[in-house]
């Protein structure tokens, strides 16, 4: 068993930073996830483990560090919450189109606006339909505990690095502030530079392949070549969404009805489904933990086994819904129960919001 502590989700996000070998984190304080760089900042990882640790003067100048610390081949994060991430979105599509591999963290709060400080899912749809400009994806991770807060930094690097895409844990202020009992994974220790050359050929590092230097863009003027890069990047997303969906269902085996819920609302909709299997309501649940891609192929199976109908529960005004509507496809009822602007929903509100929508049935 690894060490145990009682950590804010923010803070065990920044320990499992340390832990999990990052080269740099680039960021600026925002509530609610301003506890990432202040823990960072008071454990003076650069004694420990030779991390940079760095508040940029802006949310756009930290992704732009990101671009080039993660040209070099080397593992740079940055964290912020919603309207900073707002103002990385240029940023992220050039990295997305440089194919660099990064992670950015964004703790949720509400909007629209500066909104508030408390937790939100309102950003889902910037992080799962590409928030910026162009043809692009990001991988999106939801944590629903703090145990998955520290778990996910090194599964969003791996994979950030396993596709050369940026990669997102998208969590909420609830998650971000609460704290729990979280197992500590054993420290990993930074790649070289001699181990980057040799893994990374693509990476820059000023040294001369041959007579030409390593070069990574997102520019290219050429119409016919730029249009070959965008096939290679959707074919890529295409092995992403065959191979890299990952969820997790409750009480799903003899479920009439399904709650689709991730995160925070997941946390709820746990107890939900408890209390409705204890009024003779057979209701599952599941949590999709990737946002993108999403487990629409789980959701088609289980409409094929004959569940009667869908509730899409968030911390939004209806965003997640959409994707449920496409995997179902018309052949089932979706319904959405949300609340939005900071606001947490019940176990005994979904429940009732349950009963409300197929009360019929």
């Amino acid at each position: 068993m690894g060490e145990l502590r009682l950590m804010k989700g923010n803070e065990a996000l920044a320990e499992a930073a340390i832990r999990a070998g990052v080269d740099g984190y680039f960021g600026y304080p925002i509530t609610p996830q301003s506890e990432v760089i202040e823990y960072l900042t008071s454990e003076k990882p650069h004694e420990r483990t030779g991390m940079v640790v760095l508040q940029a003067e802006s949310e756009v100048a930290s992704i732009n560090m990101l671009y080039g610390g993660g040209a070099t081949g080397k593992k740079v994060m940055t964290s912020s919450s919603s309207p900073g991430i707002s103002l990385m979105q240029e940023g992220l599509s050039y990295i997305a189109g440089a194919e660099i591999p990064c992670v950015v963290v964004n703790v949720v709060r509400g909007g629209p606006g500066l909104g508030d400080i408390q937790p939100s899912q309102s950003d889902y749809f910037q992080a799962v339909k590409g928030g910026g400009h162009g043809d692009y994806r990001l991988i999106v991770l939801a944590p629903s505990s703090v145990q998955e807060m520290s778990d996910f930094v090194p599964l969003a690097f791996d994979l950030a690095f396993k596709y050369r895409n940026p990669a997102m844990i998208m969590s909420d202020g609830l998650i971000g502030q609460m704290m729990e009992k979280v197992e500590l994974f054993d420290p990993m220790p930074r790649m070289t530079d001699k181990e980057i050359e040799e893994k990374f050929p693509w990476a820059t590092n000023g040294k001369p392949v041959g007579k030409e230097r390593r070069i990574i863009t997102s520019l290219d003027l050429d119409p016919a070549r730029l249009e070959v890069h965008n096939h290679h990047l959707q074919k890529k997303y295409r092995e992403i969404e065959e191979n890299e969906v990952r969820y997790e269902m409750f009480d799903c085996d003899d479920a009439e009805y399904i709650i689709v819920a991730y995160g925070s609302s997941a946390r709820v909709c746990q107890k939900s489904i408890q209390l409705a299997r204890e009024e003779g309501i057979k209701v599952g649940l599941i949590r999709p933990i990737t946002l993108w891609p999403f487990p629409k192929k789980q959701i088609n199976e289980l409409v094929e086994k004959g569940v009667k109908g869908f509730l899409s529960v968030e911390m939004s005004a209806g965003q997640m819904v959409e994707d449920i509507q496409l995997a179902v496809n018309g052949r089932t009822r979706v319904e959405y129960f949300g609340r939005y602007g900071g606001m947490i929903p019940s176990p005994e509100e979904v429940v009732e919001a349950f009963k409300n929508k197929f009360q019929e049935d």
